[in-house]
């Protein structure tokens, strides 16, 4: 006879149901070798100088983005105050594809990637979240991975107060369903030393990543999202050079694979980027950048993904207008719905069933973290 208590005890902990903490929108990958304590000011800077240059006042953002005229000004001076005062709310230093293969190097550029995070802890201007993307063991050489994993922590949680708060590691390419047993038991090797349990997010960027994924492959509470790498995911499915985009049909079913196996599990989900700058600083080239962007960012909305990677400052411009724009546009309806159902009063056209009710809480939730 099945033992129903032990049944609901394996439920309960593989579907934790936990009420979702803040989730960045973004993750900002810089190349370690190009990465400095200005880096984040930088991108700010350089997103604020094309908002003036580009998108002067609401109704040229209303343009460009499509959004609202009612809404236009509130976006519009919502993403002023963002770029200037958290242009980045989430940083990794890249060791992996955007920095190359460069071993007699990687050393010193860890010990600078710490020297520069270093001084932003000290200055407050470290990201809420904020870490490395170290090599994937696929490539055949995990000594070096984990050299560089294991220096850079050793050299942050040497800092004045330890390793800082929103620390994560990224774990890139995984093929082999146990590189994840083999970096997470790595990881608990230094939780001694960084002062508290290491967490980590895998990157899925193969078709034979999404074949294992289902919602007990958490490494033990480890894995703390699931980040989508559309460019080699595309490449390794065959797709042409052209089709190589957020928006093509099968990476729809590999981020639909991601949300099926992690659902409830309290595992993070994020897309991935777009490959493209401003072909030239004209406003036409920097606007059609822009609109590309947004209707990217706007596609991972509506399939349940609310963070992505973002690689250039002009990224942060559309990020931030669309994030905000999408939320401002719902905000107050699904707050009434709320206050009717709590009300036990009727809301003309709808009938919201509970699940409905619990969706909506959670959106508005995710809507004051992303707007505050």
């Amino acid at each position: 006879m099945l033992d129903f208590d032990q049944v609901h005890r394996e439920q309960q902990a593989l579907y934790p149901g936990a009420v979702p903490g803040w989730q960045p929108v973004h993750t900002v990958y810089v190349p370690a070798d190009r990465f400095s304590a200005g880096t984040v000011a930088a991108w700010g800077e350089e997103a604020l100088r094309l908002v003036k240059a580009h998108l002067a006042g609401p109704g040229d953002l209303a343009e460009v983005f499509g959004v609202p005229g009612a809404l236009a000004g509130g976006v519009h001076e919502r993403l002023l105050r963002k770029l200037a005062g958290e242009p980045v709310e989430d940083l990794r230093v890249d060791f992996e594809d955007g920095y190359g293969g460069r071993p007699e190097d990687e050393d010193g550029h860890v010990d600078r990637a710490v020297e520069a995070l270093a001084a932003m802890h000290e200055a407050g201007t470290l990201p809420r979240r904020w870490g490395l993307r170290v090599k994937s063991f696929a490539d055949g050489d995990p000594e070096r991975s984990t050299r560089t994993l294991d220096r850079f922590v050793t050299g942050m949680a040497g800092l004045p107060g330890g390793l800082p708060e929103g620390f994560v590691v990224t774990f890139p390419k995984v093929l082999m369903e146990a590189y994840l047993g083999m970096f997470a038991g790595f990881l608990q090797g230094l939780d001694d030393r960084a002062g508290r349990r290491l967490r980590f997010e895998m990157q899925v960027e193969a078709p034979q990543t999404v074949r294992f994924l289902r919602p007990g492959l958490t490494c033990g509470g480890r894995l703390s999202a699931a980040h989508f790498g559309v460019f080699d995911y595309t490449a390794a499915i065959g797709l042409p050079p052209h089709e190589q985009r957020l928006d093509h049909p099968a990476c729809d079913h590999a981020r639909h694979a991601m949300q099926t196996a992690y659902a409830g599990t309290g595992v993070e989900l994020s897309d991935g980027s777009l490959a493209a700058s401003p072909a030239s600083g004209s406003s036409d080239d920097v606007r059609a950048l822009w609109r590309r962007h947004a209707g990217l960012v706007r596609h991972s909305l509506a399939h349940g993904f609310h963070q992505g990677w973002d690689m250039h400052p002009a990224h942060l411009v559309s990020r931030f207008a669309t994030v905000h724009a999408f939320h401002l546009a719902t905000y107050d309806s699904y707050r009434e719905r709320v206050r009717a159902w709590e009300e036990r009063r009727p809301v003309s056209g709808v009938m919201d069933e509970p699940a409905t009710i619990r969706t909506l809480v959670s959106a508005l939730r995710r809507a004051d973290a992303a707007l505050g």
